[in-house]
């Protein structure tokens, strides 16, 4: 059940108030008792209209938080809070992307270890403590490369999750998964399946975007460009004449008639296997359907025409080389081109068998002695040695031209990528591309503009998505291949587990129908050996967190969820993908809305990242300037708009938490009656000034209302902060004298003190949940002093107009020309006089004079007590001013007293 709901409509107990308010400690009591209490746990009972389903972003375990990871998740926390304070029982679970890349790397450097695949038994984990930086990575086995990674991750998980709860995420942490776990590997393997079932995923050798550091494949989702030098070689194709011709004997002049092309990646010319020009360029018209000859190597090649071929670059023609990258993939698959693959997984040009088929040539021994000059260099120093050799032969116009271009990496990767070919698992999304559309403009984007990042990438796919990674910590597909006789892998009749066998690892299981010791051997079968792509997991989040299959009651009332938070970067892989599977399985949206974060820039306005180096650790700012003023100045942050990191503002938030305290304390000093047991309740509210400040804090509670229904958090924020600081430094001010009966005041009448008393409890009651979600930690102290202490303030309702009293409620100050809104420019007034001429703010004033409107001055006149008391005024009157005569305060300081 849900722990007791406060109801604001009941009048609270007499406060018990602290002797010395202090924020520190706060973080640690409050942690506790709210999970002992059970204060954020998700009542799974909730009938679906109920519930609020949040799909939390599993941040990725590969070392520590840092700044940015707090920003974003305090974001996803506020909205959760306002929720739950809304009365919807919040679903907020969270995870831990634990497999990928980042996470093998973090072990292979933590450990100093190498996964070798071939290793079937080793002594174990190496000895870290007795290794030296300098030593080699020692080579480990696969089961003992995926040991060293749970142990790894499962102390990263808990530092996370020890961080997360001193940020305050009211994340209920009995819902906790992680992607590696059985539960998620289940669920990954399930989906693979149905998706092979119904031809949604296949497999097949094709060109692959490669890593050579990571030895895996890569997915477009992946890619980042950098810029990097590099150079124009200008080439020249000897021309052969029409294809039907019969070819010469032996290698055309250099010098003679010739094709030029320019090119980036001149190491590739031995896979040359095209030139390609523009259709509609008359320059190269009549060279389509001709045959060229490749500088150096003499493999005739033909020159084509495909319209992806750009007039204005370079000459205008190109070379098409197997694969220097993508836009050659286009080419070869759209014009049927041969194969000459020189590039191997390892990143260094493989042998090229000249004068056998596919690699004939006008001189086979001429053309192997030239690639003998290149054969296992890596790519650049093949482009040094082959620039040179190209020269010296003739065929190099010119000097090679310097220029900056943009270059593929794997975002993670430190070296260019390369595309070779291998055998890799895709999911059909091309064919998707009008349907994923359709499903991104049926949800609602927050900020709205963020939608049109994800139709750009939808419309700018280029090949379905590669989900194997040829990794070894993930999860893996389960997949087995029959072996023929000659012991090779047939992999168009693949072997699947039944459902509820799930979930498999097919590198120690046994497939359906075969043997163990039938493993590796002709005849036997053989596993799957890559594993799946994180995304291919993180895109079931929703599927994994909500129980999927395993928990069918909670899944219907959890999926689909209500919202995904997330940063703008990952839009086109973990959203888009998350659509993709929630589309193929579902047939539905994973969730109605999407909140969108922006990034947090380091003071050179670059995005703070772990790569970069320039990231910042949020455990100190946390225990020097506490949790709330962190939180404040990343709820600052407006939706999908990139903040800056400013712990000058968090020390704005950490003022803001102290006043939250000590204005707390003093409002709730003296409030009750005397011999009463609760304060006074809102009908006691009568007084206009009361009921003016009641009246523009509905106001408040409307906007931010409406600003987190539409998911913008730092509205709400916003709007609240204004108003607290005016509610202390001028409402307060005005009042304290009629609600306390200072000594030296008037003595205020019964009622209208009654009244002061009664909206200031109001008023805190109001804004102490108006401000729970930024500042969760100072606003439950706060309320723990004058409610049960069984009674959350995080569980209390969200402020409502029908707490405000009638005549409140129905009061505008919309003009400007409201009671307080009157007082406060009145009570600024004396204040400027004061501080220009060096006074005290109790020192006396001799006499104001307010010179207004009338109707301004009967607003004001229920004020005039108050500012007298507020302002030390001893004479206070007013003037009415005809129209067209600016209002103004004349005030004259009394005397100064000598010493």
């Amino acid at each position: 059940m849900s722990p007791l709901r406060p109801r604001p409509d009941q009048p609270a107990r007499r406060p018990v108030l602290p002797e010395r308010p202090a924020l520190e400690g706060l973080e640690e009591k409050w942690s506790v008792r709210w999970e002992q209490a059970g204060t954020y746990h998700f009542d799974r009972t909730a009938p679906r209209e109920a519930v609020f389903a949040i799909d939390t972003p599993p941040p990725t375990v590969s070392g520590s938080l840092h700044v940015g990871h707090v920003f974003s998740y305090t974001h996803a926390d506020t909205i959760a809070r306002y929720q739950r304070m809304q009365g919807r029982e919040v679903f907020y679970p969270i995870g831990w992307d634990d497999n990928g890349l980042p996470t093998e790397r973090r072990v292979q450097n933590y450990f100093g270890v190498r996964c070798d695949p071939s290793i079937t038994e080793d002594s174990g984990p190496p000895d870290r403590a007795g290794r030296r930086g300098s030593e080699p990575p020692v080579p480990v086995s696969r089961p003992t490369f995926v040991a060293l990674c749970h142990q790894l991750t499962a102390e990263d998980e808990g530092a996370f999750e020890a961080l997360f709860r001193r940020l305050g995420l009211s994340v209920d942490w009995r819902h906790t998964y992680t992607t590696i776990s059985d539960r998620a590997v289940r669920a990954s393997q399930r989906a693979f399946l149905r998706l092979l079932r119904s031809g949604h995923a296949y497999s097949t050798e094709a060109p692959t975007l490669w890593d050579v550091d990571f030895q895996t494949a890569v997915s477009q989702a992946e890619l980042e460009e950098r810029p990097l030098p590099g150079a124009y070689h200008r080439l020249r194709f000897p021309l052969l004449g029409p294809a039907d011709r019969p070819l010469p004997l032996s290698p055309p002049d250099p010098a003679g008639p010739a094709v030029e092309i320019e090119t980036t990646r001149p190491e590739l010319l031995a896979a040359c296997v095209a030139l390609v020009c523009h259709p509609d360029d008359p320059r190269y018209q009549p060279l389509v359907g001709q045959l060229v000859a490749t500088p150096l190597f003499g493999v005739p090649v033909p020159v084509v025409a495909h319209p992806l071929a750009d007039p204005e670059k370079g000459s205008g023609i190109a070379m098409v080389c197997t694969f220097g990258d993508t836009t050659d993939v286009v080419w070869w698959r759209e014009l049927a081109l041969p194969t000459r693959t020189l590039v191997g997984r390892d990143g260094r040009l493989q042998p090229a068998p000249f004068g056998s088929p596919g690699w004939e040539s006008l001189d086979p021994a001429g053309a192997q002695r030239a690639y003998a000059e290149l054969q296992g260099r890596r790519p650049e120093a093949a482009r040094r040695r082959i620039a040179e050799l190209l020269a010296e032969a003739g065929y190099l116009v010119g000097e090679p031209r310097p220029i900056t271009h943009p270059v593929k990496f794997y975002e993670r990767g430190e070296r260019p990528l390369e595309i070779v070919s291998s055998r890799q698992w895709y999911v059909r999304t091309l064919p998707l591309r009008q349907r994923l559309l359709e499903r991104g403009r049926e949800l609602r984007w927050h900020p709205p503009h963020m939608r049109h990042r994800y139709e750009a990438w939808v419309e700018g796919l280029s090949s379905d998505w590669n989900i194997s990674r040829q990794r070894f910590f993930g999860v893996p597909f389960p997949v087995w291949y029959p072996l023929d006789d000659e012991g090779q892998p047939d992999h168009d009749h693949p072997l699947v587990p039944p459902e509820e066998a799930l979930p498999v690892d097919p590198s120690v299981d046994t497939p359906p129908g075969y043997r163990p010791e039938q493993r590796g051997r002709p005849g036997g079968f053989v596993g799957d050996p890559d594993v799946m792509d994180t995304w291919a997991t993180s895109s079931l989040t929703p599927q994994i967190a909500g129980g999927w299959e395993d928990d069918p009651e909670l899944f219907g009332r959890v999926f689909p969820m209500h919202l995904r938070p997330q940063a703008h970067e990952i839009i086109r892989t973990w959203l888009f993908s998350t659509v993709v599977r929630a589309e193929l399985e579902h047939r539905s949206l994973p969730w109605s809305d999407v909140a969108i974060s922006g990034w947090v820039l380091d003071p050179d306005r670059k995005k703070m990242s772990k790569s970069k180096g320039n990231v910042v650790t949020p455990l100190d700012l946390l225990e020097r300037l506490g949790t709330d003023a962190v939180r404040y100045w990343a709820a600052s942050g407006r939706p999908g708009v990139d903040t800056a990191f400013d712990e000058a503002q968090m020390k704005v938030g950490r003022r803001l938490a102290i006043k939250v305290l000590n204005a707390s304390r003093f409002a709730l000093g003296r409030l009750a009656d005397e011999g009463a047991e609760t304060l006074p309740g809102p009908e006691a509210v009568s007084h206009p000034l009361d009921l003016a400040m009641l009246a523009e804090l509905g106001e408040v509670v409307r906007e931010a209302t409406a600003a987190f229904e539409a998911f913008d958090y730092a509205r709400a924020l916003e709007r609240t902060e204004a108003y607290f600081w005016r509610f202390c430094d001028d409402y307060l001010e005005l009042v304290k004298a009629r609600a306390y009966g200072e000594p030296g005041a008037t003595t205020p009448d019964p009622e209208a003190s009654r009244s002061a008393r009664a909206a200031l409890g109001v008023a805190l009651s109001i804004l102490l949940r108006l401000l729970a979600p930024f500042q969760p930690f100072v606003t439950e102290e706060v309320w723990s002093w004058w409610h049960d202490q069984d009674a959350s303030i995080h569980r209390a309702p969200w402020p409502r107009l029908e707490e405000l009293p009638v005549a409140a409620r129905e009061a505008s100050s919309a003009d400007g020309q409201g009671t307080l809104a009157l007082a406060s420019w009145v009570l600024g007034a004396i204040r400027r006089a004061k501080t220009d001429a060096r006074r005290s703010m109790r020192s006396p004033v001799a006499q104001a004079v307010i010179r207004h409107r009338p109707e301004a001055l009967a607003a004001l006149d229920p004020a005039l007590a108050d500012l007298r008391e507020a302002g030390a005024v001893l004479e206070l009157r007013t003037e009415a001013l005809p129209d067209g005569q600016e209002p103004a305060v004349a005030v004259e300081l009394a005397e100064l007293s000598e010493p």
